[in-house]
Order: structure tokens, then C-alpha cells, then sequence
């Protein structure tokens, strides 16, 4: 699998770990202090060849999203299930300790967040969904953010991350049905 974007990871375990699942460049942010030079790669990168943002699904990961994301909007996401990213020893979470399958997998369905019409969402979609107000919707979330593709996120910032990756009413359902499914075993 080639990809045309470069990737923008954490570290140099994540360009390993991408580089044996595809053919792909990187940018690696260094952790989560990005660095005004590091935007600017990735702002030149997107201009010449576009960007995928694949950070690790956890608060750091997404505190990295949101700086490039604020820097230079029009990236692609790529997101990797929390469960997909955990060491075989349990100890670390992270893109590098994903499987070469589940790489691909999260760079096939890449999002692109001008792709298609917005589906405006509202408040209490998300409390009938037991999204938010509920004593188990992180947990929800984490399960519908794996379903959708679009990664975890707290009940405040779900509505944005919806209409942003333009989540059709048709994805949102079934993902209901996904988590419906999860809890019923």
C-alpha cells in the first residue's frame, strides 16, 4: 500500500511501525510539545502533498490533533482503536504496537473532513444515545468513536468532531446499532 499524503506521528516507533505496514513518508511531532518549526513541515507538507494526521488514541495523541489541526485545518485524520493500540505486555498504548493489518485499515479509512455535506447532529441525540449525562457514556463514546472512525472524544467536543468529519444520520445509526450490539453481550 503507497500513500500519497505524509503521515504526521509522534515518534520514531510510529514512522517505524507505519513504514512496515506501508510505503508512506512521516513527520514526527516529538511528543506533544510541537514545535512552531514542526507546523510549518506540516503546513509546506500539506501544501505539496497533502497530510494525514495519525496520532496515538490517547489524551496526548489528541492534544497533538488539535494543535495541527488549528494550525492547518484541512489535514486528513487517520484513527486507530484504543484496543488495537495497546503492547502485547499491556504496558504502553501507542500507534507502534499496532499490527501492520490495523495500520492499513485506519489509513484506508482515512477522513477528510470537506468530503461530503455536513449532517447537523444536536444535543439530544447524543443524551437519547447515552452519550452524554449517562454514567457509561465515556465509554460509549470510546466504542462509537471506534465505530465511526473518528477516535475518542469527551461529550463536549462529540458534536464538532461529528459535523466536522461530515457523519451522515445513515453512519450515525449504524454505529448506534455497534455499540447497541456491544452492550447487549
Amino acid at each position: 500500500m503507497d500513500i500519497k499524503e505524509i503521515i504526521v506521528v509522534e515518534g520514531k516507533d510510529d514512522t517505524t511501525a507505519i513504514r512496515r505496514a506501508v510505503q508512506a513518508d512521516t513527520i514526527e511531532t516529538n511528543g506533544s510539545a510541537v514545535t512552531q518549526e514542526t507546523l510549518r513541515k506540516i503546513k509546506r507538507a500539506q501544501e505539496a502533498r497533502g497530510v494525514i494526521v495519525f496520532t496515538d488514541p490517547d489524551y496526548p495523541g489528541r492534544r497533538i490533533r488539535a494543535l495541527i489541526e488549528q494550525a492547518v485545518p484541512d489535514v486528513k485524520h487517520a484513527f486507530l482503536p484504543k484496543r488495537q493500540a495497546i503492547a502485547k505486555n499491556g504496558n504502553g498504548l501507542g500507534i507502534e504496537h499496532a499490527t501492520d493489518e490495523a495500520i492499513r485499515h485506519a489509513l484506508e479509512q482515512v477522513y477528510t473532513p470537506e468530503e461530503r455535506p455536513a449532517a447537523t447532529f444536536t444535543k439530544k441525540q447524543l443524551l437519547d444515545a447515552k452519550l452524554i449525562g449517562h454514567p457509561d457514556s465515556a465509554r460509549r463514546r470510546e466504542v462509537l468513536g471506534d465505530a465511526l472512525q473518528i477516535g475518542y472524544t469527551n461529550g463536549k467536543q462529540l458534536l464538532k468532531r461529528l459535523d466536522m468529519f461530515r457523519i451522515t444520520q445513515e453512519e450515525w445509526h449504524h454505529a448506534l446499532e455497534v455499540l447497541e450490539q456491544e452492550d447487549g453481550l
